[in-house]
């Protein structure tokens, strides 16, 4: 079985879990979450903690045993504390900035990128670094696919490292061509 599955969910005070049928919904100070649970597997709740318990031992089973503690405890974390991604743009005149509710993006391309905030999913500039995006939100699945997304119009290249990384992600630069001496 899975080492992930056995640990149970620590349910922080303010958060309420609570399980109709199959649906598992989270309801904290940031939010509400809900999540259909795969069919054979049962979700425990006792007092401040929830655990996921097969109900098998088929392979299917022991597929979806780690994953539903993952998405429970996901769902409890973002009720309560939230997600957080942060993008970092490097490149001379590469700039963005949030107008509504989308993100406009000057990349070095002809035009302008007009990235559409999605429901649910802040995105702001840091105040100090102006090349810092921030985006948060409570579904850890749509915060990552927000930062993936925006991250995809201009990957970091390999010679001068221009281009949209998560903060702190290592790009390995390559030497560019040198001219020979004769």
């Amino acid at each position: 079985m899975s080492k992930v599955g056995k640990k149970p969910v620590k349910i922080p005070a303010g958060v309420e879990l609570k399980l109709d049928k199959k649906t598992v919904s989270a309801k904290g100070p940031k939010g509400e979450l809900k999540w259909e649970i795969p069919g054979s597997i049962d979700l425990v709740i006792e007092g401040d903690e929830a655990q996921v318990k097969p109900q098998d031992e088929e392979k299917s089973t022991k597929i979806s045993f780690g994953l539903t503690r993952a998405m429970v405890n996901n769902m409890v974390i973002g009720v309560s504390e939230g997600f957080e991604k942060r993008l970092e743009i490097r490149g001379v005149g590469y700039k963005a900035n949030v107008s509504g509710s989308s993100l406009n993006l000057n990349l070095g391309f002809s035009h302008p990128i007009e990235f559409k905030i999605p429901e649910g999913i802040e995105i702001g500039i840091d105040k100090e670094n102006k090349n810092l995006l921030i985006i948060n939100g409570i579904d850890k699945q749509r915060v990552g696919e927000a930062a993936a997304q925006i991250r995809s119009y201009r990957k970091p290249e390999p010679y001068k490292g221009k281009g949209i990384r998560y903060e702190g992600e290592y790009v390995p630069i390559k030497q560019g061509k040198t001219v020979a001496k004769e």
